[in-house]
Formats: structure tokens, sequence, C-alpha cells
């Protein structure tokens, strides 16, 4: 997998999965849409670990900066 997410993008994903995750623990978010929030969270959260969106690379995106 190369990389295709630069600094910002990862940070502004984790803050989205922090933000996302938060109203389904305090309760503020609850049954499905609560569940498919935390789905949600996660995914922004491994894809900011590893750098990588699967979805960037159909549409030809990357965040990377230039080289």
């Amino acid at each position: 997998m190369k990389k295709n997410m630069g600094i910002v993008d990862r940070i502004v994903r984790i803050i989205v999965a922090a933000i996302l995750a938060a109203l389904y623990f305090s309760g503020t978010v609850s049954g499905t849409l609560g569940i498919v929030l935390v789905v949600l969270a996660a995914v922004f959260l491994l894809t900011s670990i590893f750098s990588f969106c699967p979805l960037y690379l159909p549409l030809g995106l990357k965040t990377t900066g230039k080289k």
C-alpha cells in the first residue's frame, strides 16, 4: 500500500472519528445510526493510522503533496 493521505487529511479524520465516537459513547446518538457512526469512526481512524484511503485509488486522489 502506497501512502495517499497527507498529514492534514489524517488529522481531520482523527478529529472527526473522535467526535463521532464521543457522540455515541455519551448517548447523544444511539441505535442503528450510532452503530453506523462508530463503524465510520473506526474506518476513519484506521485509514489515518495507515495513511491510506482505498476510496482515493479509483478516484485518483492524493493528499500527500507533490514530490
